[in-house]
């Protein structure tokens, strides 16, 4: 009988190794690699668990680029927080793709939050306007840190605002965001504080939109990552009529994304309202920001690529650091 050894990857063992600059940068590769074919990745499946009020997503995708083909479980329980608990847990499982050899498995939350903040953060470099410096955060979880924390990395933020329903917890995202990123991070007292934001990022899994289209300001450019069915919707209809939107992935959030999917239904919109993928904005073949009024929404459903890319990262900078613990199989 053959054994096989593996690494394990725990949440602790990713934060000593992945920084959100070196994230930002390897989703260009994903999104160039999705844009020119180089990838091969199915729309993800998705499992609803009724009785537990949750959901399974099992994403796969395939790098030849890097020699890689991995899959990532998510669980999703919407009555998490309320037990104290995170609204995700995850792990992600890597193979060598000429061979078909497992090579490791790894803590699927910390690869969720880092690679969504890193999208937005690619998103946010190529369409806030550059002198973009007050941000503004609807969703005080997980994922909420990571996009503030990336678009810190890509524009000079001076200010941020957070809204969230429960005060505590928003208080609590608040003085640790402060701590980590040296900026003044605000609790947001009134809808209304929206209008000073340049850049917004929402993060939430709202059925409805979490805030009125009146209170965004031309010029304004706002990242969606917290809806994933079709159902969910955290940016007004009217709001991405007015926006120039790009999408990490049209097939995916034409599928997925209630944030488009309505108001094509709404008839608010047609798809070629999408100016286009994250991928072709990457690779210069649309334009990003074009006035310094325009409006810009990115929207990402999140796709496996991003999670593969972040996993080889780790697996080259494992091997720098001796981080990561040895399994055999």
């Amino acid at each position: 009988m053959k054994t096989n050894k593996i690494v394990f990857f725990s949440g602790n063992d990713l934060k000593a190794i992945l920084t959100m600059e070196k994230c930002i940068d390897a989703m260009k590769s994903a999104f160039m690699a999705l844009h020119s074919g180089k990838a091969a990745m199915p729309l993800r499946t998705k499992l609803e668990m009724e009785a537990d009020n949750g959901t399974a997503l099992f994403m796969p995708a395939y790098l030849p680029e890097v020699c890689k083909v991995g899959v990532k479980v998510v669980n999703m329980n919407r009555n998490n927080p309320a037990k104290g608990l995170p609204l995700i847990h995850a792990m992600l499982m890597v193979f060598d793709s000429t061979t078909g050899v497992p090579l490791a498995v790894m803590d699927g939350e910390f690869i969720t939050a880092m690679r969504t903040g890193a999208v937005s953060g690619l998103a946010t470099s190529l369409l806030a306007r550059k002198d973009a410096a007050i941000a503004a955060v609807i969703g005080p979880g997980t994922q909420g840190e990571t996009q503030l924390e990336a678009i810190c990395k890509v524009r000079a933020i001076q200010k941020a605002y957070v809204f969230g329903l429960q005060t505590e917890r928003a208080q609590n995202f608040a003085a640790k965001m402060e701590e980590k990123l040296k900026i003044p991070v605000v609790v947001a007292k009134s809808a209304d504080t929206l209008l000073k934001a340049d850049i917004i990022c929402t993060a939430t899994s709202s059925n409805k939109p979490v805030f009125n289209n009146l209170h965004v300001k031309s010029g304004a450019h706002i990242n969606g990552v917290g809806s994933y069915k079709p159902e969910m919707a955290e940016i007004p209809s009217d709001t991405i009529a007015r926006a120039k939107v790009v999408v990490d992935q049209m097939t995916g959030c034409l599928a997925e994304a209630g944030d488009i999917i309505q108001p094509i239904q709404q008839g608010i919109i047609t798809q070629d309202h999408i100016h286009g993928e994250l991928g072709q904005l990457v690779a210069g073949s649309i334009s990003s920001r074009t006035t310094e009024d325009e409006i810009t929404v990115f929207k990402s459903v999140g796709v496996a690529v991003q999670d593969l890319i972040t996993a080889d990262l780790v697996l080259h900078l494992a091997k720098e650091k001796n981080i990561g613990t040895s399994l055999m199989l």
